[in-house]
């Protein structure tokens, strides 16, 4: 990824629905271990994970980030004090005009686009432990439909 900010200091998020915590730490200007620390103090910041474990960030977390990053680095707010402002902020209606301020226009996207449920195609080994594991639950549903006095000799 290359740098996130353009001539006028907006920044730039690409024009993805979803981000892993390395591509955000890059785009945003910090550590991935800051973002991890930062979900924990801000409920707003609510990566999903995907099957693997990892997190998979929405446009919407990456621009509350930004929020957060603006108000612990420039206005040197407190964690609490920034939470607080957040809450003003999306109360207020003064959310909006922050993003217009701070993202550039041109990769706007809709807020919270509804997507549809596409499953996630595993990697070859998730995809082995799959069928190991639906293996067993057909020789364990098997086994349930086994009559008692086949199972235990009676």
């Amino acid at each position: 990824m290359t740098t996130s900010t353009t001539s006028s200091n907006k920044i730039l998020i690409p024009d993805r629905l979803f981000f892993r915590i390395g591509d955000v730490a890059e785009l945003i200007g910090v550590k991935p271990y800051v973002l991890r620390y930062w979900e924990s103090e801000f409920s707003m910041i609510n990566p999903q994970k995907s099957p693997s474990g990892q997190r998979v960030y929405r446009r919407s977390d990456v621009e509350m980030v930004l929020m957060i990053k603006h108000l612990l680095y420039e206005e040197r707010y407190s964690i609490e004090g920034a939470r607080k402002r957040i809450k003003e902020l999306r109360k207020e209606g003064e959310w909006k005009l922050f993003k217009e301020e701070a993202l550039d226009p041109e990769f706007q996207i809709p807020e919270e686009p509804q997507t549809q449920n596409v499953p996630e195609v595993p990697p070859a080994q998730d995809a082995h432990k799959a069928v190991q594991l639906l293996k067993s639950v057909l020789e364990l549903k098997k086994l349930a439909e086994t009559p008692l006095d086949k199972l235990f000799h009676f």
